[in-house]
């Protein structure tokens, strides 16, 4: 059995993230003991499925907290002291559902997520009935929007001059994104604001081609800068003023080279993932700073390995992989609504134009190639063989997947997604499309050979 993959658990209602799962997992989890915080998104399935956690916990002796329909941010925000379960897909859609769990603002780790895995699979049996535990209701939603917008505060300026459009796309950032901008000064206007699981105004996964009419609305209504959530508001993209999206690297090369400079360490470290492009490294260097990397999903083991290491002068003051940051300083959660809130005051300083001037901005391309989740493992295998062969000019990596890197910079990594069937090709490069192209055959030639 395999239930987490690099974002906790996801897959069909019906098929694989079911009620009875769910209950499952609850009461595996609750073997830890202890507090446990409970809430849901807005998706249709969410609110049964939070239910049955519920369950499974309080059938494990455990006292639950539930804070009903929050965005990930938020639970996470409130697991901090204690544990907590979020009922997700994030975004996923709305067919799927999925459990994410926390220790103390963090999400599991392979190691905790593997324990509780383990428990699932063997079965666990209910605490004796005069031990079970019972459920309160907490309102978690307020105190973490004042949370937010307090953090916020130390950077940049105020936003009283400053027109943002927010695209909620129904999903969880209607409950706090424009709430925490208001609070801060911003001119807030908000669309698709109001909560519906069925996503019905667009996907759920902020896109180009998803977010087509909302670039054409921000050049259209003049306002400053655009902001678009995922369904849960744990990712987050950033549009101009013309309504393009600015790539999501160039939009975490602004924010680590700000965490940087601001730093009050010798060694500022911000931590990333392999598929991350080298305008990060420019930018963090430029400021003082060293980048690390840690593999897809593991950007919370990146940042306990540095601090495992870390000298007294050594520090991580930022952690992302693209439209998903960590704000150690604030948590250790990924968090699109306190990226949102950061971005408005630096932009409120200083003006995105300037602001992304500073990064180069070279091509870079990501495609998705079909891969049922049974060749995986034969096609990274023939890969990891095959491709420095086709590319003999380049020196090849295998920690994360299969990175090349070339003489001029460029580098191109493969790797199998850890949520959805496909295998992933990013790649940057002045010659991006023709290196892409090469890779993806590939890549297609060893899922057509791995058989069935």
């Amino acid at each position: 059995m395999e239930l987490f993959g690099t974002a906790g658990i996801r897959g069909g209602v019906n098929e694989r993230v079911t009620p009875e799962l769910a209950l499952s997992v609850g009461r595996a989890a609750g073997q830890d003991g202890g507090e446990f915080v409970v809430g849901h998104d807005g998706r249709v399935t969410s609110p049964a499925l939070a239910d049955a956690v519920v369950s499974g916990l309080e059938s494990a002796g455990v006292q639950v907290v539930h804070v009903g329909r929050v965005p990930t941010p938020a639970l996470a925000y409130a697991s901090q002291g204690r544990r907590g379960v979020m009922v997700t897909a994030s975004h996923n859609p709305p067919t799927d559902n999925g459990l994410k769990l926390f220790a103390d603002g963090r999400e599991y780790g392979d190691e905790a997520e593997t324990v509780v895995e383990s428990r699932v699979e063997e079965g666990v049996e209910p605490a004796a009935w005069d031990t079970w535990g019972d459920t309160l209701t907490e309102e978690i939603l307020p105190v973490y929007r004042a949370a937010v917008a307090d953090y916020a505060r130390g950077f940049g300026a105020d936003p009283e001059r400053l027109t943002v459009a927010v695209d909620c796309g129904n999903g969880m950032a209607g409950v706090a994104t424009p709430q925490v901008l208001r609070a801060l000064g911003a001119d807030v206007v908000s669309t698709e604001a109001n909560v519906d699981g069925r996503f019905p105004a667009r996907g759920s996964k902020p896109t180009p081609e998803t977010l087509g009419a909302f670039g054409r609305f921000v050049a259209d209504a003049g306002v400053d800068v655009g902001i678009a959530h995922d369904g849960d508001a744990d990712r987050i993209v950033l549009v101009d003023g013309d309504g393009d999206i600015v790539h999501e690297d160039t939009v975490l090369a602004m924010l680590a080279e700000q965490y940087t400079g601001a730093a009050a360490v010798d060694d500022p470290v911000v931590v990333t993932t392999p598929n991350a492009s080298g305008r990060i490294d420019e930018r963090v260097e430029s400021a003082g700073g060293r980048v690390e990397r840690v593999r897809l999903g593991a950007l919370h083991e990146g940042i306990a390995r540095e601090r495992r290491g870390a000298m007294s002068d050594t520090e991580v003051v930022f952690a992302a992989e693209p439209w998903k940051h960590i704000h150690p300083a604030f948590g250790g959660w990924t968090d699109g609504v306190a990226s949102a809130a950061v971005l408005t005051r630096l932009i409120a300083a200083e003006r995105l134009a300037q602001r992304r001037a500073a990064v180069t901005e070279r091509p870079y391309r990501k495609v998705s190639i079909d891969c049922p989740d049974s060749r995986k493992p034969a096609v990274m295998a023939a890969l990891e063989a095959d491709l420095p062969d086709v590319f003999p000019e380049s020196e090849s990596a295998t920690e994360h997947g299969v990175r090349l890197s070339f003489p001029d910079d460029s580098w191109v990594l493969v790797r199998p997604s850890g949520t959805e069937s496909y295998v992933r090709v990013y790649a940057e490069s002045d010659a991006v499309d023709a290196l892409v192209e090469d890779v993806r055959a590939a890549v297609e030639s060893a899922v057509e050979s791995a058989g069935p």
